[in-house]
């Protein structure tokens, strides 16, 4: 059996590991009526979870990509709701515009606001940190993050982000948040159903990185 394994085992380059994967998407995905900047996205996100549901799932407002590639050639902020999340995002990418990845959970000042208020570090990060030229907000994570973010720019219209990536997971509240988020007459990008995730909110963000850099 292992050895049967081990044949199986494709041979190639690590240059070349990300073109062959996307490759293979394309291929089992087969026909689809996506325009080439949201297959960008939707390929991406398969390629980081390895779900093609996201290909039934993911739902992006008509201006979201537009509005995100506009926000990094700004050179405006990312702010992600776990330092996962900032952590995957390509900061080289970003750095080329001026833009920064933000995530304030770790801050103590945000642990105290948290305490004091009996909130996530996710939902108090995004009280503390929206307004830092934040371009596009990033939620795979916490939906009281996203759900805060959303009750913030109803509540004051000049802290709108020019997008907002809301693609929380989980069994309590992600669902119902994301619904909300569909809602929104703003642009944004996020997934049906309970299905999401840090590694997906990622993919986007980095797949806005990427088509920001074409000409």
């Amino acid at each position: 059996m292992e050895s049967i394994m081990i044949e199986r085992i494709k041979k190639i380059a690590p240059q070349e590991i990300e073109a062959e994967s996307f490759r293979i998407i394309e291929k089992e995905l087969g026909a689809h009526d996506f325009t080439p900047p949201t297959f960008a996205v939707v390929r991406r996100v398969i390629h980081a979870t390895g779900d093609f549901s996201f290909a039934e799932t993911l739902s992006l407002h008509p201006d979201a990509i537009k509005a995100g590639i506009a926000a990094v050639r700004a050179g405006k902020n990312i702010l992600t709701d776990v330092n996962m999340a900032a952590s995957g995002v390509s900061k080289n990418l970003l750095a080329q515009w001026g833009g920064k990845v933000i995530c304030g959970v770790s801050d103590p000042k945000v642990a105290e606001l948290a305490k004091a208020k009996k909130i996530t570090r996710s939902e108090a990060a995004i009280m503390q940190y929206l307004d830092k030229n934040v371009g596009i907000v990033a939620i795979g994570n916490a939906p009281t993050a996203l759900l805060k973010v959303m009750e913030l720019v109803d509540e004051q219209p000049a802290l709108r982000p020019d997008l907002v990536v809301g693609v929380v997971v989980g069994f309590v509240n992600a669902e119902e948040s994301k619904d909300i988020l569909l809602q929104k007459a703003y642009p944004f990008i996020t997934c049906r159903g309970r299905k999401g995730g840090t590694p997906v909110a990622v993919a986007i963000v980095n797949a806005m990185l990427r088509l920001a850099g074409e000409r």
